[in-house]
């Protein structure tokens, strides 16, 4: 079902920081490579975004954007949870880190610029210490 209770969410982010860079690659014509691994992908009117890594992109020779880390928040989060990712983004707009988010079914994921990545870990490392002052 995973957890509805904000301040339980923040003590247990648990965030977790993926090895590889990913990317933004875009399709206009919403057909991405055959084979390509992507990490997501999302349909909007003007083409089909795809988050791949970045060696991925390379290998292929498509233009990218973003070099970001993911980090995984691995707290089971609810589809329904109301405010983590208001306190997360709040956090690291103080610090005035871009964030992009993705939810999946059990997890919140966020993707860094690479360069601020160490900088994001150790803020959601704080809200998770300071998560009863909520």
């Amino acid at each position: 079902m995973g957890e509805k209770d904000l301040i339980r969410l923040c003590a247990t982010l648990n965030p977790y920081m993926a090895e590889a860079v990913y990317v933004y690659c875009f399709f206009p014509d919403f057909l991405v490579p055959a084979g390509l691994r992507t990490l997501c992908t999302m349909r909007e009117r003007e083409g089909l975004t795809a988050v791949v890594e970045r060696s991925d992109a390379e290998g292929r020779n498509l233009s990218f954007t973003f070099d970001a880390r993911l980090i995984t928040l691995t707290v089971h989060s609810s589809l329904e949870a109301i405010g983590l990712v208001a306190v997360i983004s709040r956090k690291l707009a103080e610090a005035e880190i871009p964030c992009n988010v993705i939810a999946g079914y059990c997890h919140d994921h966020l993707l860094v610029p690479v360069q601020r990545a160490g900088e994001a870990m150790a803020l959601l490392h704080e809200i998770a210490a300071s998560a009863t002052e909520l």
